[in-house]
């Protein structure tokens, strides 16, 4: 397995673009990812009881086992909360794609990204999308186009490739995403679409994409907002030409290997982008009874305002870490807890068996002066570890969000 140049369209036989249609002002606002051959579909959404419309459409594709072809992204619009209207431009969205391409209208699938409660400039999309389709491409230029196309309030892209073998045969996975608020995913407003021509059922193709999601977009967070419009999706269109994945095995984990590390970059990136942030903060937790509570602590340590404010701050408050620990819902003995901070700068314990340690404020300083932070926590309850991202809390998040309509 390893890193090549490309994102979206570094699979065989994919293809992308992207372009300003007018939802925006200047900024492009439209992609398009295609492949002439048939895809098998993997999907995780939003686990927001509020669901925009695309969610709905694109899982309803998922249950009734569609191969798709094609996926239309637009940002600017997030099409939630708009009822049957929204239901309907979704729809809509998908069959104007469709017959630029001359597929299936439910061999599309359709996801937006934007402000909530503001119905689709569907004149707009109708004229923009077979424009934009026009220039679809398998370059590398043409992923950056779609990449760049699906941004809000990102300041970077945000894409990844990946070589890989299953057996003697050579793979490729390619993955783009979006998300820099609202993210605090559940499987934001968070995108992750992930293209590969692997050879691969969709059981397996589903399998493989839970298992990623629930050790790398399940365990970040910027703000803990659950997103309406959270999704990712993955499509496969076999041209690899390996035998078919069909069962667990050393060809699915091969697969999966590479998928994880797809949807660990693209999860960690939008955490490093986060909206207004300074420090990337990670959370490397040992010592739990199980996964689940270790997520539980993990997350809760870097979704308190507090935590984050701190780091920001570059004030060594250990305090407020162990406070969010103890009210995440998890039972544990704090006594058992053992708390340090690590950068590049160094290591300090701050906490030992439930006791706070002296330690030297000049060296917490100069080591969360560094831009990415780690938390180490030892629970002392069992032998699951589990590794969580998040980052700080800035002015310039209260100012990104206190006028994002406008």
């Amino acid at each position: 397995m390893k890193l090549i140049q490309g994102g979206i369209t570094a699979a065989k036989g994919f293809k992308a673009a992207g372009g300003h249609i007018g939802i925006k002002a200047k900024r492009k606002d439209l992609a398009v990812v295609y492949s002439e051959t048939a895809c098998t579909y993997a999907g995780a959404f939003t686990q927001n009881i509020v669901k925009a419309a695309p969610v709905h459409w694109d899982k309803a594709i998922l249950e009734e086992g569609h191969k798709v072809h094609a996926i239309v992204v637009n940002s600017g619009n997030a099409n939630a909360a708009t009822g049957l209207q929204g239901e309907k431009d979704a729809a809509d969205t998908a069959l104007v794609m469709a017959e630029a391409m001359g597929i299936g209208q439910k061999e599309v699938l359709v996801c937006s990204t934007g402000v909530i409660g503001v119905p689709m400039p569907m004149d707009t999309i109708k004229k923009g999308v077979p424009e934009v389709a026009k220039s679809l491409s398998e370059s590398f230029e043409g992923g950056e186009s779609a990449a760049e196309a699906i941004m809000t309030t990102d300041t970077v892209k945000k894409t990844i490739a990946i070589e890989g073998k299953v057996g003697d045969v050579t793979f490729t996975i390619g993955g783009m995403g979006k998300g820099a608020g609202m993210i605090h995913p559940n499987m934001a407003t968070l995108l992750g679409f992930v293209t590969t021509d692997v050879n691969i059922t969709k059981e397996m193709l589903q399998k493989a994409l839970g298992k990623a999601i629930n050790t790398s977009f399940n365990m970040i967070t910027v703000d803990g907002d659950t997103s309406t419009n959270d999704s990712v999706l993955v499509l496969a269109n076999g041209l690899a030409g390996n035998p078919i994945i069909d069962c667990e095995g050393e060809a699915f984990d091969q697969f999966y290997e590479a998928l994880y590390e797809v949807c660990k970059y693209l999860a960690v990136s939008i955490v490093r982008d986060g909206e207004g942030a300074t420090k990337l903060l990670e959370v490397q937790l040992s010592g739990a009874k199980n996964f689940e509570e270790g997520k539980c602590l993990a997350k809760s340590i870097l979704t308190s305002s507090l935590v984050k404010t701190a780091f920001f701050g570059e004030d060594a408050n250990w305090g407020r870490i162990f406070c969010a620990m103890g009210y995440s819902g998890v039972h544990f003995d704090p006594n058992k807890v053992n708390i340090k901070i690590e950068s590049t700068a160094g290591v300090e314990a701050m906490l030992k068996a439930g006791l706070p340690l002296p330690f030297s404020e000049e060296k917490a300083k100069r080591i969360l002066e560094e831009n990415e932070i780690t938390i180490l926590v030892e629970m002392g309850e069992g032998d699951t570890s589990v590794t969580a991202w998040g980052c700080d809390l800035s002015y310039d998040y209260v100012k990104i969000n206190g006028d994002y309509r406008s």
